[in-house]
């Protein structure tokens, strides 16, 4: 009996999809993209391997044609779909509703080549009234939506195969040029270039700890202001490059000799209430989330990174839990609100439910097509709880869940105090806040996954207070402040970044920030994003020779470009022939510029302070000068961050390097000394001294995880331990051993 043939991109999704369908509809599953340009040598036709342009996989003198290729892992889903359509009499295309979405769909067909009727289905959230809807209106493949993601692969294989083989022959093998991965990394390097120029400065102050006679039990801060009529200075006064202050600012710089010194002279002063200043203050709820909030959201309140975020959000979707979690729309259609607007009025009642429904306009760079937000799918709306969810899911799909009924809720009003509190010529200042009724934040308080527990630590208390009353000074204390160099970028930050800048897209961020970590541009220290030394290098050749490939207003531009390419609204072929081709294109802007660019020089990261030339090469960074005539080379440890290592530092690396690692720790049956060491190849742990006997010496690779900075004497004594046996082959009764090593963990047989 002839079905419907309806293919999606995963088995979840066809799962769920299923139980909505009859069984005159067989769904199957692509398991993602069927075909793409050849990411190997060994991809490309052998009739095609001897033309000039197969390495890049496109054809630069045939109107950009790219070459798809089937990988060998999808050929047998290719022969299930084929097999499948044999048996239909009608092909339904029901991918994610974006540009990816629709770009699956159209290589599906050009792979299929059906010869029955095709439509196209698309829907923000798999439940049985939207797959119903989607089905009663269906369309055709958008041709501007697959071109303008045609169009995006190609620009991005010819930016990154133009310029990585530059990469490879000025710094290092293995490098990496990314349209959108090469500006990401420059955001990480220009703020540690900032944090490394920032000079800290000390400034002081005075904190006292007051009471009054109607509350004597309950004291309340305040903090000193000014001396003598002179505002006291503050961080914000200072240049962060020089550690001085800010020409022309006219404040109390005080050192500590002079803050103990208007300490003790107040301490014994009349201590009285001055002005007394009320508002009044209205908090609105924050849209529902876009793709790039919910990260950022999820990075600072779970700890999710990008990745893990979007990989958690598509299980959900794909199981019909919330809508389509790529998105940069806050739009909430009418049914949603209604329904978010019966859950606000059941769970928190109808006190905390906003006048009118709320709605939110979508505001960033470059928005794409108008989807919804991310929320809970459906028109019941469940909690986790009544989900039955658990861990990692629960975590992100109550995130989505308060923040959704957060939309529609009353908004939150506040009362701020400030009073300035004067003693002799000394003015302090003590300010409060107190809620005056909640609102939202008893569904979704940023910063906290704890409503309930944060509504009191959102106000400061401060007695009622009115002019000429008198104070009692319970504690007054002179203290140092030390300005802070600006924070480097942590997973939400640099997706904020990157989405204020109109650069990538919802369906990119996360793939930028786990590329720029794979590639070895940046690492992980606690929640910051730290760019690596080669980051610093790579970074530095393309700004001096490329600028404009790494500018952001240009790369924001070309995003731009793709948008009005996917409404028709600008042509694909003039604009790659203006990208790649003529005299300012990329292929001959490198071909013109490559040979003014010193590998040497290329190599060498300019630090003033440091007395050694700081370089990269193939197995990481390193420190090298010349005592003597003799040439000194000291690898930097993976955890010296660029704006860290300063000139004490560096001398220590040097130190080690020519006197030899200190003992880690002791084996604790042998009794030899355990190092850990740095390498051409990365960390090590090393048991023995090198001397005449070096087969004594073992060493062992950090695995994954596992640093000079985190690594303890347990792990070391393990690792040294290594390989390990396993047992016995049976046949060969040979021994079986498990070991690490450069590339990661392995099993060796018989040796």
């Amino acid at each position: 009996m002839a079905k419907t043939l309806v293919i999606v991109e995963s088995p979840t999704k066809a799962k769920t999809i299923r139980n909505f369908l009859s069984k005159d509809y067989q769904v199957e599953a692509s398991m993602g993209s069927v075909r793409d340009l050849p990411a190997r040598a060994a991809d490309i036709p052998a009739s095609l391997k001897k033309e000039k342009w197969a390495r890049l996989g496109v054809d630069v003198n045939e109107e950009f044609k790219p070459l798809y290729v089937v990988p060998s892992n999808k050929k047998k889903v290719i022969d299930t779909l084929k097999a499948a359509l044999k048996n239909a009499d009608e092909l339904i295309i029901a991918t994610d509703e974006d540009r990816e979405g629709e770009s699956i769909g159209w290589h599906l067909l050009e792979i299929l080549k059906p010869k029955v009727p095709v439509k196209r289905m698309v829907f923000h959230e798999i439940t049985a009234d939207a797959i119903r809807d989607a089905l009663l209106h269906t369309r055709q493949i958008d041709d501007k939506l697959v071109r303008a993601q045609e169009t995006r692969r190609i620009l991005d294989r010819l930016y990154g195969y133009t310029l990585s083989p530059l990469l490879w022959k000025k710094i290092a093998a293995g490098l990496s040029a990314g349209r959108v991965q090469s500006v990401a990394v420059r955001l990480l390097v220009m703020r540690e270039r900032e944090r490394r120029a920032f000079r800290s400065a000390v400034y002081w102050d005075l904190k006292a700890q007051l009471g009054t006679h109607k509350e004597p039990d309950r004291e309340f801060e305040s903090m000193l202001i000014s001396v003598g009529g002179r505002r006291l200075a503050t961080g914000k006064d200072f240049d962060a490059n020089t550690g001085t202050l800010i020409a022309g600012r006219d404040v109390l710089l005080m050192d500590e000799a002079q803050a103990t010194s208007v300490r003790e002279r107040i301490e014994r002063a009349n201590w009285t209430v001055g002005d007394v200043e009320e508002r009044d203050e209205v908090r609105n709820p924050a849209p529902p989330f876009t793709t790039s909030t919910m990260q950022q959201e999820a990075n600072r309140k779970l700890g999710f990174g990008a990745k893990q975020t979007m990989q958690i959000a598509q299980r959900l979707y794909e199981r019909g839990l919330i809508t389509y979690m790529r998105t940069d729309s806050v739009n909430l259609g009418e049914q949603a609100i209604a329904t978010i607007r019966q859950d606000v009025s059941a769970k928190y009642g109808k006190d905390y439910l906003s006048a009118s429904p709320r709605k939110f306009q979508t505001k960033s760079k470059g928005a794409q097509e108008a989807h919804e937000a991310i929320r809970p799918a459906g028109t019941v709306m469940p909690t986790a709880g009544e989900l039955g969810l658990e861990g990692q899911e629960a975590a992100l799909y109550d995130l989505i869940w308060k923040r959704t009924m957060a939309t529609q809720m009353a908004e939150a009003r506040l009362r701020f105090v400030s009073v300035t509190i004067n003693a002799e010529d000394a003015a302090f200042r003590a300010t409060g806040r107190r809620i005056e009724f909640p609102g939202f934040f008893r569904a979704y308080v940023e910063g906290s996954d704890d409503p309930e527990a944060s509504l009191e630590d959102r106000e400061t208390y401060l007695p009622a207070l009115t002019k000429g009353d008198v104070l009692d000074l319970k504690r007054l204390d002179a203290l140092s402040h030390r300005t802070q160099p600006p924070a480097r970028y942590t997973e939400a930050a640099l997706v904020q970044s990157l989405e204020r800048e109109g650069i990538g897209r919802p369906s990119t961020y996360a793939t930028i920030i786990n590329t720029i970590q794979e590639r070895g541009y940046a690492r992980k220290q606690g929640a910051a994003l730290v760019p690596t030394f080669t980051a610093l290098a790579v970074t530095a050749l393309l700004e001096e020779h490329f600028p404009r490939l790494v500018d952001l207003g240009f790369t924001a531009s070309m995003e731009q470009k793709l948008d009005d390419i996917s409404t028709g609204e600008a042509a694909w072929l003039p604009y790659l022939n203006e990208f790649y081709g003529g005299d300012v294109g990329i292929a001959n802007e490198v071909k013109t510029r490559e040979a003014d660019i010193n590998p040497r020089t290329a190599c060498t990261i300019d630090f003033d302070d440091i007395e050694a030339e700081v370089r990269v090469g193939r197995f990481g960074a390193y420190l090298e000068r010349t005592d003597d005539g003799v040439i000194i080379r000291a690898s930097l440890p993976d955890n010296v961050a660029p704006a860290d290592l300063s000139p004490d530092e560096a001398e220590r690396i040097f130190q080690q390097k020519l006197s030899g690692a200190e003992a880690f720790c002791v084996h604790p049956e042998t009794g030899e000394p355990i190092y850990v060491k740095v390498g051409p190849y990365g960390a090590y742990v090393q048991m023995g001294d090198e001397g005449e006997d070096k087969k004594k010496v073992v060493r062992t690779t950090l695995p994954k995880g596992v640093t000079t900075e985190n690594i303890t004497q347990e792990q070391a004594i393990k690792l040294v331990g290594l390989p390990r046996l396993l047992g016995t082959h049976p046949e060969s009764e040979k021994d079986i051993r498990a070991g690490i090593g450069r590339f990661g963990p392995f099993i060796v047989h018989g040796t």
